[in-house]
């Protein structure tokens, strides 16, 4: 082994502490981009592999009735390759020892004459159902695991008030139910939603659709334009109730996918900015430090002489070294955290595989950018050493020219102890090094800020959407619209204190040129009870964007924020709504107002003006109860033997759901990132520490010559690391807002927009585990300050 490489590890060996501080905060930053990436990546390739291998299908409509015999007629239209018929129904469904409401949607199978199926059956256990045989059933496997179902279970269908019981045959996964969500709702309780399916012909009996469909999937030619097909098939199906055709982009399953999609690579993209920017920079600032303080050494290898070229090659090779073991543990954490992630994803959305891809170009790319910032950080202060002359370079650097600090130029001076002055003293000699550890530290401050805001930020989203809008205990949604009369029948049962009506319709809303299907909701202030009536209380209320209730317009439409904001429109425009049913009336109407949404994209306006616009009498779609304490459960039992309701909804069993779902995803994955930001925070603190250690080595043990006991001379170096933390966190608290609110407005997705919301708490944890870290660094520097030995320090290397 030559020289150079033997001085290389014993150097290594030497400043391990420090190597390992620098290795951690280079494998934070790459993990984190390897990790957003790969599974970014590996749920993209698994879609798509899954779409192409169960046949998912392009073009969607849902429609009234339609003979088989129109099949013929649709694969005709020129740039269709193949079209599917379904029979889909709602169903309410009863589990033997499960009290709550749960809701199901019956879906047909493949029928006999149709040899190869659009969107497939996917059999994770068990077997098909058999023909002919009107029991046996395969329910979607999130349902089955949410009970622990399994083939040979039994179930409760009621269709039209009507009970049958079922077999279970079968766990099924469906390309079309990927995310698996209740009709009108956009968080998912697998607990409390089933998909079932059931051969064709045993559907056509139950359902009375004989020769006949409700639902049609449609697959295209390669490279056919979607929008004129869309066309034709709606002139097409209007006579037949159809609701509009939709292209993959909107299916539910398939929207909500790539919504996530984008908001786990806009995660992915800030996330990485933030931690491999962070850790370049620091990674720049502490290797270009470590190099100024082997100054000496540098000059010694000259004198011995050794080229300048060799000693370049020597210090890139220790640069690289480092920088290597960072780059290996961050690919091999990024990979375990890629995968653990990727894993939590498939208990969310229901993939059946996964097919994990690791790309090499983000592995590259990043350990490129990680090489680049060590060598450039470390290039300076190594060509400054090479340019002294080593008999120059081998005494210690010249002091600087002694000057008094600005706060001693105040004429304060009286009230500083000595070691106060010469802490203040080095600050106003080394500007610029001290500014550097000073921001190097408050981006410590600002990630942790970054990595843990989302706690707050998802409290505040529960806070403002379950309990000051949504303050209702059930919301009951009926099977078809029905007369107000209902109402009172609802406010009878037995621990009903309030109700409210609402109807619900299914609308394409079109302002200029953009257009998008959403659902307008109708309001009433009315709120029925068992004694009259009182227009006081509101159980469901919009909120604007301080929180604070907006009143129903009796004319005009209110649209979310977000909403108007898709659609480029604002308050006192004017807009066209298509209503997707029978009718398919198109009505124009005013935009009176906007409501702060954080969940879904809705409309709303007065329920007696929706009803009017749908040129339909005083109908509702369903309405919101206020139950007395302790009477839940009861009440639900007895709501749930009223063959008009479709699903109950339990506001409590909601947030539970998000918590479980969204919520808990979010959570841990922001745990992930707050666990790479506290490695970078300490692991800055730290090296700030011991380089300045380092560096200041010789002035220190001069103190302790002069007679400073080992406290005092503890206390000086303590204390300018003391300083330098306590300058970097209200930078860091700034900085922390602002690369928050950059996050935040770079992740925004349609299903969700998370607020702004950073609590003290957060802002008080990021300032405990920076002083944290720089108290046990200030300790472990301590211990290697007492260690120093005087006479090999004092020593002049000539």
């Amino acid at each position: 082994m030559k020289t150079l490489d033997r001085k290389l590890f014993r150097e290594l060996w030497m400043i391990k502490g420090q190597v390992l501080a620098i290795v951690l905060v280079i494998a934070s930053g790459l993990s984190t981009v390897i990790m957003s990436y790969s599974t970014l990546s590996s749920l993209q390739q698994t879609r798509e592999r899954y779409y192409l291998e169960y046949g998912f299908a392009d073009l969607f409509v849902s429609l009234k009735r339609a003979p088989v015999s129109l099949l013929d007629r649709i694969e005709k239209i020129a740039g269709i390759s193949q079209a599917n018929q379904l029979i889909k129904a709602s169903i309410r469904i009863e589990l033997e020892n499960y009290n709550g409401s749960i809701q199901g949607q019956l879906v047909s199978l493949n029928p006999p004459e149709i040899k190869k199926r659009l969107n497939q059956i996917y059999l994770r256990e068990g077997r098909m159902p058999e023909k002919g045989n009107s029991k046996e059933v395969l329910i979607s496997e999130a349902f089955a695991q949410a009970h622990q179902l399994h083939p040979g279970a039994q179930m409760m269908m009621i269709v039209n008030g009507k009970k049958s019981q079922l077999d279970i045959v079968g766990i099924a996964l469906s390309p079309e139910t990927i995310y698996q969500i209740a009709p009108g709702t956009i968080i998912p309780d697998f607990s409390r939603y089933a998909i079932v399916w059931i051969p064709y012909k045993e559907l056509e009996t139950i359902y009375d659709m004989k020769s006949a469909f409700n639902e049609l999937s449609v697959k295209l030619m390669n490279d056919v334009r979607s929008e004129l097909i869309i066309q034709q098939l709606d002139q097409l199906l209007k006579p037949y109730g159809g609701l509009g055709t939709y292209a993959r982009e909107q299916h539910t399953s398939h929207h909500f996918l790539s919504e996530e999609f984008k908001q786990l690579e806009n995660m992915g993209s800030s996330f990485s900015i933030i931690f491999l920017g962070v850790s370049v920079f620091l990674l720049n600032m502490v290797l270009g430090r470590l190099i100024d303080s082997q100054r000496d050494i540098i000059a010694t290898l000259k004198a011995f002489g050794y080229s300048n070229l060799l000693i370049v090659i020597h210090y890139s090779k220790l640069i690289l070294i480092i920088t290597a073991i960072g780059i290996v543990l961050g690919v091999i954490a990024g990979v375990f955290l890629g995968h653990n992630l990727a894993n939590l994803y498939m208990e969310y959305y229901r993939l059946p595989y996964l097919d994990y891809n690791l790309q090499d170009q983000v592995v590259f790319y990043s350990s490129l950018t990680t090489i680049i910032a060590a060598l450039s950080g470390s290039w300076f202060s190594i060509n400054k050493a090479l340019k002294l002359q080593p008999a120059e370079a081998m005494r210690p650097e010249v002091p600087m020219q002694y000057s008094i600090s600005i706060i001693e130029r105040l004429g304060l001076k009286q009230y500083l102890s000595p070691p106060m002055r010469m802490i203040l003293r080095y600050f106003s000699r080394h500007p610029i090094k001290s500014f550097l550890t000073v921001f190097g530290t408050s981006f410590a401050v600002a990630i942790m800020i970054v990595g843990t805001f989302f706690i707050d930020a998802m409290d505040n989203m529960i806070e403002s959407e379950f309990k000051l809008s949504q303050r209702e205990d059930l919301n009951i949604a009926l099977l078809n619209p029905t007369s107000k009369k209902v109402l009172y029948e609802l406010a009878n049962i037995s621990g009903v204190m309030h109700v409210e009506a609402y109807r619900v319709a299914a609308v394409k809303i079109l302002a200029g040129s953009k257009n998008f299907r959403t659902s307008i909701y109708g309001y009433e202030k009315t709120d029925y009870k068992k004694d009259g009536y009182d227009d006081n209380r509101v159980l469901h209320r919009l909120l604007d964007i301080q929180n604070q209730p907006i009143r129903i317009p009796e004319k005009g439409i209110l649209l979310s924020s977000f909403l108007a904001e898709k659609l480029s429109v604002k308050t006192g425009d004017w807009i066209m709504i298509e209503f997707l049913q029978d009718k398919r009336t198109q009505k124009t109407v005013q935009i009176v107002g906007l409501s702060n949404q954080y969940i879904g994209l809705s409309a709303y306006m007065d329920i007696g003006q929706l009803n009017d616009l749908m040129e339909e009498g005083d109908l509702i779609s369903g309405a919101y109860l206020s139950i007395e304490n302790g009477s839940l459960q009861k009440t639900q039992m007895l709501l749930n033997q009223l063959p008009q309701i479709a699903a109950i909804n339990e506001k409590n069993t909601t947030i539970e759901s998000f918590k479980k779902t969204i919520g808990e995803f979010m959570l841990i994955y922001i745990s992930f990132v707050s666990a790479l930001s506290l490695a970078i925070a300490f692991g800055v603190i730290y090296n700030n520490a011991r380089i300045t250690l380092s560096e200041r080595s010789r002035e220190l043990a001069s103190l302790r010559v002069l007679g400073y006991t080992k406290e005092e001379v503890a206390n000086i170096l303590l204390g300018e690391l003391a300083l330098m933390t306590v300058l970097a966190i209200p930078l860091g608290l700034l900085m922390g807002y602002w690369m928050s609110y950059a996050f935040i407005m770079d992740i925004q997705q349609e299903l969700f927009r998370i607020p702004l919301v950073i609590n003290l708490s957060t802002y008080a944890l990021a300032i405990v585990v920076v002083c944290s870290s720089a108290i046990i660094s200030g300790l472990i520097v301590r211990h290697k300050l007492n260690q120093i030995n005087l006479v090999n320090v004092l020593k002049i290397k000539e």
